[in-house]
């Protein structure tokens, strides 16, 4: 689960980690509230405003702007806020600012220069291990670091049984290469963020960027976190940052319903009971010449219910052209699963207006495919994979 930045300045604060202070605001009003509030708090004049999406690059899209005064931070919160921020991770269409963050300012002078840092902590899918990966380029063009000068970001990987040691920290501010009160509270920082990665059962923990303040402070001014949605359940106060808003809603429609949807670019609806099997469904599809529109494993329970909610989220996708149902009778007897289809469809009446070849294999296979050939719907049912397949694509032709 992705939370907003200020979500996650909210939870490394829970853990010690340094953040850049802000106040989130849905008005301009509440913004120019924001940031009167943060200059009584913190003595900042200037003030940072951040467009909150769940997407990087907000900087680059006209998301990120500093504001002098504040007629200009009610100006430019009116200007982002409602707008459709397009940024390199959005789509062509971008994504609608609900909201602002009103940051303070920290890039003020002082004795020695800011420097802005990269970290991120994430699991190396190789090893199996976390690790903690970081670069003295910090900013927005950390894609471009990694492309052209790989040699400028470092990684340390952190032994599970033993956790995070102190001599990693260290080496972690050494290689970035700070001394003094910096180095102290590199060392500090580092140690917080992983105890927050780790307590907060988070899957990534992208901070771009670190900034070394010019009184040499060493605080998160962005924070991108992503939460492991099993874990969730330990978590409530995190569950409870879930923004539906900037979710796709078809997942949320199914989420709602308890079903595993994964929307993908393809003309070929999926519909089977197994995320093996669904993997194997989308092989045969490619092979009949399709491409796969989405994974959905509707489970163990297959009844008209189910079936219908699944065939509603599958048809809100206009590039559907076809609908396989691939259902392997082990738990579930396959007669209740092609009773199930029959009934939704029917429910469904004329919204279904894509064919739709049903594969049932196992417990009352033959019985389940009688029903649904005797049915007198336009549904084309089949026993073997390869029939199936040529079913799929003897109707995209």
């Amino acid at each position: 689960m992705n939370v907003h930045e200020y979500q996650g300045k909210e939870i490394l604060a829970k853990f010690g980690v340094g953040v850049q202070r802000g106040i989130v605001a849905a008005t301009p009003e509440e913004a120019t509230a924001a940031a009167k509030q943060l200059t009584e708090e913190t003595g900042t004049g200037w003030h940072v405003i951040k467009a909150q999406v769940h997407a990087g690059g907000r900087g680059k899209g006209g998301g990120v702007k500093l504001a002098k005064s504040l007629d200009e931070v009610a100006r430019i919160s009116n200007e982002i806020i409602g707008m459709q921020l397009v940024t390199p991770q959005t789509s062509a269409e971008g994504k609608k600012v609900h909201q602002v963050l009103i940051a303070e300012d920290v890039y003020y002078p002082g004795d020695s220069e800011p420097e802005e840092i990269y970290i991120s902590v994430l699991l190396n899918r190789t090893t199996g291990r976390n690790m903690i990966m970081y670069s003295t380029e910090g900013g927005m063009d950390i894609e471009k670091v990694a492309e052209e000068t790989p040699e400028l970001i470092f990684t340390e990987e952190i032994d599970p049984t033993v956790g995070l040691l102190p001599f990693q920290a260290r080496k972690v501010a050494f290689n970035l290469g700070l001394s003094g009160l910096a180095f102290k509270g590199m060392v500090k920082f580092v140690s917080s963020l992983y105890k927050a990665y780790i307590g907060a059962d988070a899957a990534l923990f992208e901070i771009n960027p670190v900034l070394k303040t010019s009184d040499n402070k060493i605080i998160a001014v962005d924070a991108k976190v992503t939460l492991d949605d099993n874990a969730l359940f330990r978590h409530p106060d995190f569950a409870a940052m879930r923004d539906i808003r900037e979710e796709n809603p078809t997942d949320v429609a199914a989420r709602e319903v308890g079903l595993n949807y994964v929307q993908l670019d393809g003309n070929v609806g999926c519909m089977v009971n197994g995320a093996g099997l669904a993997m194997a469904t989308m092989d045969l599809i490619k092979q009949a010449g399709g491409d796969p529109a989405n994974f959905l494993d509707v489970g163990g329970t297959a009844d008209a219910a189910r079936v219908e909610a699944a065939f509603r989220i599958i048809l809100q996708d206009p590039k559907v052209k076809a609908i396989l149902v691939n259902i392997f009778g082990g738990i579930v007897r396959c007669d209740r699963v092609a009773q199930g289809i029959v009934d939704a469809y029917k429910n469904m009446g004329d919204a279904i207006q894509v064919p739709i070849i049903v594969r049932l294999q196992g417990t009352n296979a033959d019985i389940a495919k009688q029903l649904i050939d005797d049915s007198g719907l336009e549904v084309q049912s089949a026993i073997l994979f390869q029939e199936a397949a040529d079913k799929v694509q003897e109707v995209l032709r």
